[in-house]
């Protein structure tokens, strides 16, 4: 496969997994434009892989790692989203994903990434250590205590169990 027919392939999937990573839309695009011009330089060593799209993942998570240990990248969070005009018919819906989000975006780097992977990106453990460059073990570290986090903070029970979010 060719560098442009992954990118053409796979920039949306991309773009949507740093949008999840960054929880901003603009930052999103933009890190995934460094990460497949980086990508573009090695494409040759990164087309003999088994799996390409882990390993260019894995730079798209790294690289949002990075962004995010700037202390000048920081970006301050507003506490309340502005209601835009047209959303009443689906108000409650909204803003129970929305309150969810935002729970979900006050998680450790490490944590937030796992949970995007698992639930929103729908990959196992592996697919994840191999992403982190971790052990299945710590992948299920990170969502065994981010899972209990939410829930703790959604006021559910601890014993709770569920597979999605």
């Amino acid at each position: 496969m060719t560098f442009e027919e992954y990118a053409f392939a796979r920039t949306s999937a991309l773009v949507r997994l740093a949008r999840l990573l960054t929880g901003d839309e603009h930052r999103a695009e933009d890190l995934v434009q460094d990460v497949l011009a980086k990508a573009y330089a090695r494409w040759g060593r990164i087309s003999r892989t088994d799996w390409p799209d882990a390993y260019v993942r894995r730079m798209l998570v790294n690289a949002h790692h990075s962004w995010w240990r700037q202390r000048s990248s920081r970006e301050v969070s507003v506490a309340a989203v502005v209601d835009r005009a047209g959303a009443s018919d689906e108000a409650g819906g909204v803003a129970e994903r929305d309150a969810l989000w935002r729970l979900v975006c006050d998680l450790p780097t490490r944590q937030r990434t796992v949970i995007v992977l698992r639930y929103y990106e729908d990959l196992d453990d592996i697919m994840i250590a191999e992403i982190l460059d971790c052990s299945t073990g710590t992948v299920r570290t990170h969502a065994r205590r981010a899972l209990t986090a939410l829930r703790k903070r959604q006021g559910a029970p601890a014993h709770a169990r569920t597979r999605g979010i």
